[in-house]
């Protein structure tokens, strides 16, 4: 078997299963940043938490699917190893960009949320008073 398809079926392996793993692991601990910024409403809190999932499943083994192709033959197991290293090292990138991404996008909705809970009163105005003095 040649080794350029060694390579693609061990990249394919090991860009897949980093991509599930980072996934659960920000679903699964995301949930709770999600349902701050979304202020308690868990549905919806649920339900977002799984779109951003989908969407990140999406667009990451879309790249890594796109990324496959290699330009060049692997001869060797340093070749291989070589190969390997940059293609996981480009998919390792850019889960952690989209990661941030995600991050930054939420921490911004949070920080709006909680200005507007520190603009609205916290009851309706019972009563005006005169000012002093007139």
């Amino acid at each position: 078997m040649d080794l350029t398809v060694v390579a693609y079926v061990i990249y394919l392996v090991i860009s897949i299963g980093l991509t599930v793993w980072v996934a659960r692991t920000l679903s699964r601990n995301g949930r709770v940043f999600i349902g701050d910024v979304l202020q308690g409403n868990e549905k919806l809190a649920d339900a977002v938490n799984h779109l951003l999932v989908v969407g990140f499943y999406l667009v990451n083994i879309g790249f890594v699917t796109l990324y496959l192709r290699s330009g060049e033959t692997i001869l060797d197991a340093r070749g291989l190893f070589e190969a390997l290293s940059v293609k996981i090292g480009v998919v390792l990138l850019l889960l952690g960009v989209m990661h941030l991404g995600n991050v930054w996008v939420l921490n911004k909705m949070r920080r709006r949320g909680i200005m507007e809970r520190h603009q609205t009163p916290p009851v309706v105005p019972q009563a005006w008073t005169t000012p002093a003095g007139a």
